[in-house]
């Protein structure tokens, strides 16, 4: 067993978390099909959410004492969280000053793109799987596409590069739009990364004999651009593999999660908007730290907790494994 520091967020693997995604909301604009019903989900009640003054502290309490140095803002959609701007604010006037990201489905992003990043918020990824207006729709039950579009625009004049774009792919959906999906973000500047279909979806309907694999997506990309693999070595904990788009410097990203998961290097741990720490997305179990926070427990105590939390970190997420079980709570309840 590797030894990590006392002051880390180390799990019994020898892995060390220093990359902190923390959801703001459960709530949402769009009604993905991969994500949730048509309907919507049961939100959680405002009392069960963290405060922007709770949020920032336990922020705090990573960085200053857990050593994270990159903090992901995430939700449901983040945007929708009154408080964005100033917890950015405050964020990344934290010392040492972590890198801080936001991701997002876009819509809205154009009225804030500027203040978030006079906020000091240094890239955001926007999820978006299609650049064909009817599909969009299909997809996400919403006719908001032009919203997104404008929001890209709007981060990249902003300076917030690089502009990231998530996109997923269904079969017999938007499988077939991959390749215009890459050219339009090569002709705008933005940097495309797939992502293989993970069961998070609220209906627990993912069947993993329907998904694109990173494979699949790689031999459909490849029928019309030139795809050369970037350097192995230099990935790290990053989940993209990386490919050069016809000779370059462009590059297109593919995460393999289920096909070929990179848990081994997880550096990721979560906390949700109710105050749960999550040690995987796939995780079973959660561990509270609102409670705690609520409670009147210091700073050190709140750090204890939290490297009690990590410890158990299960080695992967067990996928392929048949008595895998998808977690309780969708994607949307999680934070990316």
């Amino acid at each position: 067993m590797t030894t990590t520091p006392q002051s880390g967020l180390a799990d019994n693997y020898g892995r060390v978390a220093t990359d902190l995604r923390v959801s703001l909301t459960d709530r949402c604009n769009l009604r993905c099909t991969y994500c949730m019903p048509e309907e919507g989900l049961d939100w959680l009640a405002k009392p069960e959410l963290l405060t922007d003054d709770e949020i920032v502290r336990l922020v705090s309490v990573a960085v200053t004492r857990l050593g994270v140095d990159e903090i992901r803002f995430t939700g449901g959609e983040p945007l929708l969280r009154r408080g964005l701007v100033g917890i950015v604010e405050r964020t990344t006037s934290l010392q040492p000053r972590p890198q801080v990201s936001l991701t997002t489905n876009g819509i809205g992003l154009a009225r804030q793109a500027e203040a978030l990043r006079a906020a000091g918020l240094d890239r955001v990824n926007v999820s978006l799987d299609t650049i064909r207006q009817d599909t969009f729709q299909q997809l996400t039950r919403r006719d908001r596409l032009n919203d997104v579009l404008a929001g890209l625009a709007a981060a990249h004049a902003a300076g917030m590069a690089p502009v990231k774009v998530n996109a997923v792919l269904m079969r017999g959906v938007n499988d077939e739009h991959a390749p215009e999906l890459l050219q339009y973000c090569l002709d705008h500047d933005y940097e495309l990364r797939f992502i293989e279909q993970m069961p998070l979806d609220a209906q627990h309907g993912w069947d993993r004999s329907t998904m694109i694999t990173a494979d699949e997506i790689l031999a459909r990309l490849s029928e019309q651009f030139t795809l050369t693999p970037t350097d192995a070595a230099t990935r790290g904990s990053a989940p993209a593999e990386s490919f050069t788009v016809n000779g370059g410097p462009a590059t297109v990203g593919i995460i393999a999660s289920v096909t070929r998961p990179f848990c081994g290097d997880c550096d990721r741990v979560r906390l949700t908007a109710d105050g749960q720490v999550r040690d995987c997305l796939f995780a079973r179990k959660e561990s509270d730290l609102r409670t705690a926070l609520r409670a009147g427990a210091d700073d050190d105590e709140l750090a204890a907790a939290w490297r009690t939390a990590m410890r158990g970190k299960l080695p992967g997420h067990g996928i392929a494994d048949p008595s895998f079980l998808q977690p309780v709570r969708p994607m949307s309840a999680i934070g990316g």
